[in-house]
């Protein structure tokens, strides 16, 4: 049964590293409660009449419809702002902004590049802000990452989570913090020059310490997924870095998702994620031009692990709108 942790309500949802480990784990729950009340028909529209501003600078399929579904099911109206229709430090500083959003809605939600965009949101709106990506951190996308896991595990602890791919972006940030957090053996494997930044592999091992958890860097593929329980991988090349694609093939060639390396795992009940977008074919402009320009017809990883019995990858974009449900709900909503 879950108990309402106070503490949540009228807080900002920004990183993992923000929340205890209670927290985190709790809004996961939540989000299995939600996602069983939807599946049953049962109303929980713990934020009925509420108003929330969904500020996208960087598009997003999952986001956006996560977010937007979830609100409609919680009783709330959503607002779209792309990156055209509001002044966001253009024309209006961040400050304004969030002063008159802060006026007008109940809760705000952005996703966009600088991380310190969404600080300046959340210290000067008045209202609960949540980050829908930025380049530091990624922490819905975590939630939902972890309730997948929980949902074929039945558990977080002890997990042997890997990451395997470009060590140094948001997705890898978000996931050595929030595995450390809930107390995973959770490894990020991929080459030396992508290693995370030291301040984040350091955050890591203390929340390891204090959960019981396990943080390995290594960019030695038979070390970093040997015996796991889940491999994760992202894109080689993050929206606004498409100069580095030659660099980042030769990269990580090596540490492309192929049935190989689920095999190196030893165990048969390994499960691959993937946040999405993923260039596993040819069946998009992206994908074919990456053909034409590098000769490769899969990136990160193959079409085989794709659609294999291992891949749960939708299972875990339609969690993006059940955790996403959840934190609104604690951060905004009553909940009894």
């Amino acid at each position: 049964m879950l108990v309402t942790v106070p503490q949540l309500h009228g807080r900002s949802f920004l990183a993992e590293k923000d929340f205890t480990k209670e927290e985190f784990v709790y809004l996961i729950d939540l989000a299995f409660k939600l996602k069983d009340e939807k599946k049953h028909g049962i109303p929980h529209r713990h934020l009925e009449g509420k108003n929330i501003a969904l500020l996208f600078e960087k598009p997003s399929t999952r986001t956006r419809c996560a977010f937007t579904v979830a609100c409609v099911d919680l009783g709330a109206h959503p607002e779209y702002l792309g990156k055209d229709d509001i002044q966001l430090g253009k024309k209006e500083s961040i400050e304004d902004t969030a002063k008159v959003l802060g006026r007008m809605f109940d809760g705000i939600e952005f996703r966009g590049f600088d991380h310190k965009k969404v600080e300046m949101l959340a210290e000067h709106s008045g209202v609960p802000v949540w980050n829908g990506l930025t380049d530091r951190w990624h922490p819905t996308q975590t939630l939902a990452d972890f309730l997948t896991v929980k949902e074929n595990f039945g558990r977080l602890e002890g997990i042997k989570f890997v990451y395997v791919g470009d060590g140094r972006n948001n997705v890898a940030n978000s996931l050595l913090v929030g595995g450390a957090l809930v107390g995973m053996d959770v490894r990020i494997c991929t080459p030396e020059s992508l290693f995370p930044e030291p301040e984040v592999i350091e955050l890591a091992q203390k929340f390891a310490e204090e959960s019981g958890g396990r943080v390995t860097v290594t960019s030695n593929v038979e070390e970093g997924v040997a015996g796991a329980d889940a491999i994760y991988t992202d894109v080689w090349v993050s929206m606004g870095e498409e100069d580095k694609f030659t660099e980042r093939i030769a990269l990580l060639s090596p540490y492309q998702v192929t049935m190989d390396m689920i095999k190196k795992t030893g165990n048969d009940k390994v499960i691959f994620l993937h946040c999405l977008p993923a260039f596993h074919d040819l069946e998009t402009s992206y994908g074919k031009d990456i053909y034409e320009k590098h000769g490769m017809p899969e990136m990160e990883v193959t079409d085989e692990v794709f659609r294999s019995e291992h891949s749960k990858v939708f299972d875990q974009a339609e969690n993006r709108m059940h955790t996403i449900k959840a934190v609104m709900a604690a951060t905004l909503g009553h909940l009894e």
